[in-house]
C-alpha cells in the first residue's frame, strides 16, 4: 500500500492529510513512478492556500525524482528501472508512488544524485526560462534578483553570473547575504535595513537595472518599479509575500515606460521538445558549476506540513527536499 497527500479544503498546513493508496496498473501512456525524492516549491503553498485554484480533493506537489516501476500500453523511450524526474504540471508528487503521464518525465543524468535532481528540476527550469526565454538577459546587463538566497534566487544568481551579467541581490538577513554572495552576487542589499531602490540607483550610476526578477511579489513591487531603468523589464514570477494586484498601467509610464511580464513555467515548457531543451540546459549549467543547488534542509515526506510552515516563515534556505 502506498501513501499520498490529499487536500480536501484550502487553508494552512494542517489541511494536508495522508491517505493509503492502492495504485492500479498504469493506463495507456502512463508509467508507475516510485519516488525517491520530492521537491518542495512555493507553488505548492499557493495551491494549498487557494491563491492558485485547484479542483478539490487534490494531490499536492509537482516535482519528484524516482524510478520507473511499470509501463502502460504505448509507452516508448522509457524502461523499468530508469531514473526519471518530473515537474508537473500534474499534482500528486507528495506520494510514495503514483501513475504519471510518460510525456511529463525526463531522464535523470547518470552521476546526478536523486536529491540534487529533485531540488533542481522545477527551480532550475524556472531559472532557465526566466533568464533565457523570458527576459533574454545578455552579457553586460545588470539584473536585480529579489530573494537572492532562495531556492530559485540563488540559481538565478549563479546562472546570471555565468552568462556575464552583473547581479544585485536582495535578502532579508546577514546569513542570507553571505549565501547570495557565495552564489556569485556582485552586490547584496538587506532590504529590511536600507532603501533598496535608492541603493540600486547609486550602484548603477542613477540608471537602474535592465531587468528585475521578482519572486517575492507584493512586498517588492514598488521596489522593482523604482529600481528598473527606463524601458527596462520587470519579471514578476512569484507571490511569496502576496499577489501583485490593482496595477494601474499608468504606473509603468511614470516609472520610465517599463515592460512587465507575469510568466508561468508551463507557458514556456509546452511541447516535449521545449521541456527537454530546458532540462538539458539546466543540467549543462550544473555540470559547468554555474549553478549549485544547495539543499538547505530535508524533511520526511509525511512531515510536509512542517516543511510548509518553515517555508512560509522564511526559515528555510536554498532548496527543501522531502524524503519518502
Amino acid at each position: 500500500m502506498d501513501r499520498a497527500a490529499r487536500i480536501t479544503k484550502i487553508g494552512g498546513p494542517d489541511v494536508i492529510e495522508w491517505v493509503d493508496v492502492d495504485l492500479p496498473d498504469p493506463a495507456p501512456g502512463e508509467v508507475r513512478m516510485r519516488n525517491t525524492a520530492v521537491g518542495l516549491n512555493y507553488i505548492d503553498v499557493y495551491f494549498r492556500t487557494g491563491l492558485y485554484p485547484a479542483q478539490l480533493p487534490s494531490g499536492l506537489g509537482s516535482e519528484a525524482v524516482g524510478v520507473v516501476e511499470a509501463l502502460g500500453e504505448g509507452v516508448s523511450g522509457l524502461a523499468v528501472g530508469d531514473r526519471v524526474g518530473t515537474f508537473g504540471p500534474a499534482h500528486g508528487a507528495y506520494s510514495t508512488a503514483r501513475n504519471v503521464a510518460a510525456a511529463s518525465l525526463m531522464k535523470v543524468p547518470d552521476g546526478v544524485d536523486d536529491k540534487i535532481a529533485a531540488a533542481l528540476f522545477l527551480k532550475g527550469c524556472t531559472a532557465e526560462f526566466l533568464i533565457e526565454r523570458c527576459a533574454k538577459v545578455q552579457a553586460g546587463q545588470t539584473v536585480l534578483v529579489h530573494a537572492a538566497a532562495g531556492g530559485v534566487g540563488h540559481l538565478l544568481v549563479g546562472w546570471l553570473k555565468h552568462i556575464g551579467a552583473t547581479v544585485i541581490g536582495t535578502v532579508g538577513s546577514e546569513e542570507k547575504a553571505a549565501q547570495a554572495r557565495d552564489a556569485g552576487a556582485d552586490h547584496v542589499l538587506l532590504h529590511k535595513q536600507i532603501d533598496v531602490a535608492k541603493e540600486v540607483r547609486a550602484l548603477t550610476g542613477g540608471r537602474g537595472v535592465d531587468v528585475a526578477l521578482d519572486g517575492v511579489g507584493k512586498a517588492m513591487w514598488e521596489v522593482s518599479l523604482a529600481s528598473t531603468k527606463r524601458r527596462g523589464l520587470i519579471v514578476s514570477y512569484g507571490n511569496a509575500s502576496g499577489a501583485v494586484d490593482g496595477v494601474n498601467l499608468g504606473v509603468l509610464a511614470r516609472n520610465g515606460s517599463l515592460f512587465v511580464s507575469r510568466p508561468t513555467l508551463f507557458d514556456y515548457y509546452i511541447t516535449p521538445e521545449e521541456r527537454q531543451a530546458g532540462v538539458d540546459r539546466v543540467f549543462e549549467m550544473l555540470a559547468k558549476g554555474a549553478i549549485r543547488p544547495e539543499i538547505g534542509q530535508t524533511f520526511a515526506l509525511e512531515h510536509a506540513a512542517d516543511a510548509h510552515r518553515a517555508l512560509e516563515a522564511g526559515r528555510t534556505k536554498g532548496a527543501t527536499v522531502l524524503l519518502p
